[in-house]
């Protein structure tokens, strides 16, 4: 007798936020890169497959079906980061929809990095408690650093608690692509998961 795969109290693997993350980077990566954010409801494909079998091929073996939404209005400048918080904050989910997923692109940094950002932060001219000026400093260091490597950051999450990141990087000039590789850690953008784990405890909308 085999081991049967827990399921989640929706009837879902373990498996089933990562392939959905999976499947949406490959589905972003298509159009290339220097996207805008883009939010995805996931939804149950057994559910799509009866209410709407003209959106599901009959070979989907998935558990979760991502559905895009809108390109979310925001830039890479300093404010961005603050329009996404407004965003998630106010979002909410009608009750077919299990789970959420993001997609943004963003910088990643050495970890020697920081020592060099500390040192811009306090070049900063005119106010320092100032937020606006630091992160516009901020971000143009990073911007120039030369370590700083483009990414794209795809995170998930479930009604029932589960949350996920994946990061893609974005290959090297001329080099060959050889597929996506995905890296993950428990402590990825684990701001971001709380926040979008955040738009399905608002309850469905009515």
């Amino acid at each position: 007798m085999t081991d049967q795969p827990t399921l989640s109290p929706d009837g879902l693997s373990p498996d089933a936020l990562g392939r959905a993350l999976s499947d949406i980077v490959t589905f972003v990566d298509e159009n290339g890169w220097d996207q805008p954010p883009i939010l995805f409801a996931l939804v149950p494909t057994a559910t799509l497959a009866q209410t709407q079998p003209d959106l599901i091929d009959p070979d989907d073996d998935s558990e979760l079906s991502p559905i895009a939404q809108e390109s979310l209005p925001i830039g890479s400048e300093p404010s961005g980061n603050a329009d996404l918080e407004h965003i998630l904050a106010t979002t909410t989910w009608p009750a077919p929809v299990t789970g959420a997923a993001l997609v943004q692109e963003i910088l990643v940094l050495p970890p020697e990095a920081e020592a060099d950002l500390d040192t811009a932060f306090l070049q900063v001219p005119g106010d320092p408690d100032d937020p606006t000026g630091g992160d516009a400093v901020l971000r143009a260091s990073a911007d120039a650093h030369p370590g700083a490597r483009p990414a794209r950051l795809a995170i998930g999450a479930l009604r029932d608690g589960c949350t996920l990141a994946l990061m893609q990087l974005r290959p090297e000039r001329g080099a060959d692509p050889a597929g996506i590789e995905l890296l993950t850690h428990h402590d990825l953008a684990t701001d971001l998961r709380a926040a979008l784990a955040h738009t399905l405890d608002h309850g469905p909308d009515s």
